[in-house]
């Protein structure tokens, strides 16, 4: 096999001829074998266990290895909502197709739950016997309600029948009370009673509200007898979980009966949904019903407690329609999610350390419109402040000369002061259009709002294209200036949310260059009017050509190679699935073409095949950050061209939305992001681990434990990529 440096040199550590010269492994004719593609839905499931051993890492601070062990579970809750119930669904209706890598809908689940078993026991043990001992000793105490002291649950026996009674609603289950309906990720008791002198079992189910916060803060009592109010920041840190101090006070809700136990469960239902658009008269008010329904769709999975006999735990299955291997005995507390809360405490010292986001001078130095016709900027959160984005837009609000602001909308957060800066435009009378994507999932609810929000201050707002999700993030200004209309552009990896900037890697694109402006007005009129337009000057767009673009890049690679050597492509990207651009690059490898991807989360290719694949490299960066900046560069004989934006190599980024990416024309930019952040990264050895052939990942940290942190590095930079102008 051979590796490769960051400058693109080729070192061979294969066989060799009777000369000592490399000799290149017998090609592989069917590149489209089944057995040459890694599972989705498994390749996922590696990602997701690269999150667990962040948790895992004792070299992480101890909130931090909370959190990671949330994002866990919380991912495999969205990956059950989504994945496997599409899988259930494709089983159920007697599919027969498969995906690249040959696995029928059965031997996927059969696959997923082989693997998820051991890295659920992995989640139980690192809880109990690691992380929560530690929390403790930090002060951080999370106390099951047989450890409480008599006067502390009197206390909470008053704050619950005050502040938790009220909320709780008791639903029996009998011949004459059918089964309730248990809504999507929803925590409850299923509770066993009996009536006095009277040994049958009676069964009732508890939903645990989501109002209130899974972990409760143990009441103390201050000198007034005031049992809701803390005396000290270290009483403040003591939990019991919620569910406990339920179980505990059942008899407030079932008076005169026996409580005889109660067992939390909860259930996953399928939250994945289609809309027909074209029988769909008004999208807002069709996705603001089909939202509503995500808690009723079909049951794929129950979590239940290790101890609930078996007896119960078949009634709920056989009322929620799953089969045995769909319920799920949990050894600890279900839907450990929740923890997230414990990293909201005010602990500094058991969190990563503070740091301030770069903003150069450059952006203080007066109108930034008239910085951008001097200059290409760059900006890479969340090295560098997203503020200056914000600034962008507001400054293009208040600005007399600005006469129109174009902008897509992904997932913007709440209290988004980019939506309340196109709101001030349009009340300064600026022309404004957005085009807010309702099915951005997870956050129709909060676009739903926000796009009612703009239309009642005026604002021109539309849903996309039929179909299609918009993805791409892209804003236009239009300006005019003494020498004409002047048109500025900003494009980005990430969504125009300064919350999430703070936590993922992004790049953000920001030019006056006249023919990009062009592409992306052009853009803007395919998705607000009726134009169909699918050639641009300098942007590829997805779905209109953007495969086909890059294809044409790969195969340029190789014959650039064959005739000149020194081929090199380098993609980080979040996810590699298209079949078509994997048989590409394994071609790529076949011609000697130098290929390295850091891939995030899922990678469908085998690498480090001979004779297929051995010139190709897979990485992956799991740490403080979520890496979710796309780049793609392709080396071109020396006349090099790089790519940003917001398409990932999947079909549904491919052929179901509209997708950007821009090319990084100046030179000294391209150089920065070639050299800076794109080879520096393949460089980790910290955070980065390597896939293997047969879909394994392995870790590159040195036995000392510490090796190259690219994303510390970056942290400690302080500088802005932007063009010299």
């Amino acid at each position: 096999m051979a590796t490769t440096t960051a400058q693109g040199k080729s070192t061979s550590q294969g066989k060799t001829d009777k000369h000592g010269g490399a000799t290149a492994p017998k090609p592989i004719r069917r590149l489209d074998s089944p057995k040459h593609f890694i599972n989705r839905e498994l390749s996922w499931l590696e990602f997701n266990r690269r999150v667990l051993q962040e948790a895992l890492d004792k070299s992480n601070p101890l909130l931090e290895r909370v959190k990671f062990l949330s994002i866990f579970s919380s991912n495999l809750d969205e990956f059950f909502m989504i994945r496997v119930s599409g899988l259930r669904g494709q089983l159920q209706a007697g599919v027969v197709s498969a995906p690249p890598d040959g696995m029928t809908p059965g031997e996927q689940l059969t696959a997923i739950y082989n693997i998820l078993r051991p890295m659920l026991d992995q989640v139980a043990h690192c809880w109990a016997q690691d992380i929560s001992p530690l929390l403790e000793e930090a002060g951080i105490r999370i106390l099951n309600y047989d450890q409480l002291k008599n006067k502390q649950r009197k206390l909470l026996r008053r704050h619950f029948q005050r502040e938790i009674f009220p909320a709780l609603t008791p639903l029996a289950f009998d011949p004459s009370h059918p089964f309730p309906h248990i809504s999507n990720l929803s925590f409850n008791l299923a509770v066993v009673i009996e009536h006095e002198g009277n040994k049958e079992h009676r069964f009732a189910r508890l939903k645990v509200p989501q109002i209130f916060p899974r972990l409760l803060r143990i009441p103390t009592e201050d000198k007034a007898g005031s049992y809701d109010r803390l005396k000290t920041e270290e009483e403040s840190s003591h939990f019991v979980w919620l569910e406990e101090a339920i179980a505990a006070n059942l008899d407030m809700l079932f008076p005169g009966l026996k409580v005889i136990d109660a067992f939390p469960f909860r259930v996953t239902r399928d939250a994945d949904f289609e809309i027909e658009e074209d029988e769909a008269s008004d999208l807002l008010e069709t996705m603001e019903e089909v939202v509503g329904q995500r808690h009723f769709g079909f049951a794929v999975r129950l979590e239940v407690d290790e101890d609930i006999p078996q007896g119960i735990l078949d009634m709920l299955t056989r009322n929620l329609g799953l089969a045995d291997y769909e319920a799920v005995r949990v050894d600890g507390p279900i839907g450990i999610a929740d923890v997230m809360q414990l990293t909201k405490l005010d602990r500094p010292e058991l969190k990563d350390p503070p740091f301030l986001p770069h903003t150069a001078k450059i952006f203080g130095e007066g109108n930034l419109f008239d910085t951008l016709k001097r200059r290409d900027l760059l900006l890479y959160h969340p090295y560098d402040s997203f503020q200056p984005v914000v600034d962008f837009i507001g400054q293009a609000a208040r600005d007399p000369r600005v006469i129109a602001i174009k902008q897509t909308l992904y997932r913007v957060g709440p209290d988004s002061p980019v939506v309340q800066a196109l709101m001030e435009a349009r009340e300064n009378g600026k022309q404004v259009a957005v085009l807010v994507e309702l099915k951005a999932r997870f956050d129709e609810s909060n676009n739903i709002v926000w796009a009612r929000a703009l239309e009642r201050a005026g604002v021109h707002v539309v849903y996309g294209v039929l179909g299609l999700k918009t993805h791409a993030k892209m804003t236009l200004v239009v300006r005019r200036e003494r020498e004409g209309i002047c048109c500025y552009t900003h494009l980005g990896t990430g969504n125009y949310n300064p919350v999430t900037a703070r936590l993922y890697t992004d790049l953000g694109y920001m030019t006056s260059n006249p023919e990009i402006a062009a592409d992306v007005s052009d853009l803007f009129n395919s998705l607000t009017g009726f134009s169909r337009k699918e050639n641009y000057q300098r942007l590829l767009v997805a779905p209109a050509r953007m495969r086909q673009e890059l294809l044409q890049r790969i195969d340029r690679e190789v014959r650039v190679h064959k005739e000149q050597g020194g081929g090199r492509i380098v993609l980080k990207i979040n996810s590699l699935v298209d079949k078509a651009c994997i048989l590409a690059l394994y071609r790529a490898s076949q011609a000697g073409v130098q290929i390295d991807c850091q891939i995030r989360g899922i990678c469908c290719l085998r690498p480090g095949v001979p004779g297929m694949s051995e010139n190709i490299r897979v990485t992956s960066i799991v740490g403080r950050f979520l890496e979710h900046s796309r780049i793609f560069y392709f080396r071109n004989g020396g006349d090099e061209e790089l790519f940003i934006g917001s398409a990932d190599l999947m079909p549904r980024n491919l052929d179901g939305r509209v997708e950007v990416l821009v090319p990084i024309e100046d030179t000294h930019i391209r150089t920065a992001v070639r050299d800076e952040i794109l080879f520096t990264h393949l460089e980790d050895t910290h955070c980065a681990q390597r896939l293997d052939s047969e879909g394994g990942y392995h870790s590159l940290r040195p036995k000392d434990g510490q090796g190259r942190n690219t994303q510390l590095e970056m942290v400690a930079k302080d500088k802005v990529w932007h063009s010299r102008g």
